[in-house]
């Protein structure tokens, strides 16, 4: 692994795990809406499988460790499935992804993460009525979630200059 791998890799873990704080979260009923969805389904998009799952996965898993520790192992199982399932369907496409396989991955990552926690917290809670009350903020959490990297990789520059860095042009 080239250190402008490893530098870039580090810089989307950080993200990660720093976006995993309530403190930089918004809060909703039943919980927060934390920003680092945004980030694991991106980097589902633009990183090969198994860094996706070591930046969005681990990353998660740190996070969680830091600030709410009861989840962790939930979160390190839902968010390294849900990015591998993403860099899976799209392949390896950095800047060739066509929007359809885009959405296909983006909705399958979203599926995955829905049911990924909603079967954790049914196990760590003990009851699946917490699960099934969370359902409905995690659906639009995914939904906002997945529509903002959409957006970030379709419609602003970030994808070229991301492209330029890894491939170091």
């Amino acid at each position: 692994m080239s250190a402008k791998r490893l530098t870039l890799s580090a810089f989307f873990m950080a993200l990660v795990v720093i976006l995993s704080s309530s403190l930089l979260s918004i809060p909703v009923p039943g919980g927060h809406f934390y920003f680092n969805g945004i980030i694991i389904f991106l980097v589902g998009l633009i990183f090969p499988p198994m860094d996706a799952v070591i930046i969005a996965g681990v990353g998660s898993f740190i996070g969680d460790f830091l600030f709410y520790p009861l989840p962790m192992w939930v979160t390190l199982a839902t968010h390294s499935l849900q990015v591998l399932a993403i860099s899976l369907v799209v392949g390896g496409r950095l800047g060739k992804l066509s929007k359809p396989r885009a959405v296909l991955g983006l909705l399958l990552g979203a599926i995955i993460n829905l049911l990924g926690y909603g079967f954790g917290r049914a196990f760590i809670y003990g009851t699946p009525a917490y699960a099934m009350m969370k359902i409905p903020f995690d659906l639009v959490a995914a939904i906002l979630g997945s529509a903002f990297a959409y957006y970030i990789y379709f419609h602003t520059g970030f994808i070229k200059q991301f492209k330029k860095v890894w491939e170091g042009k």
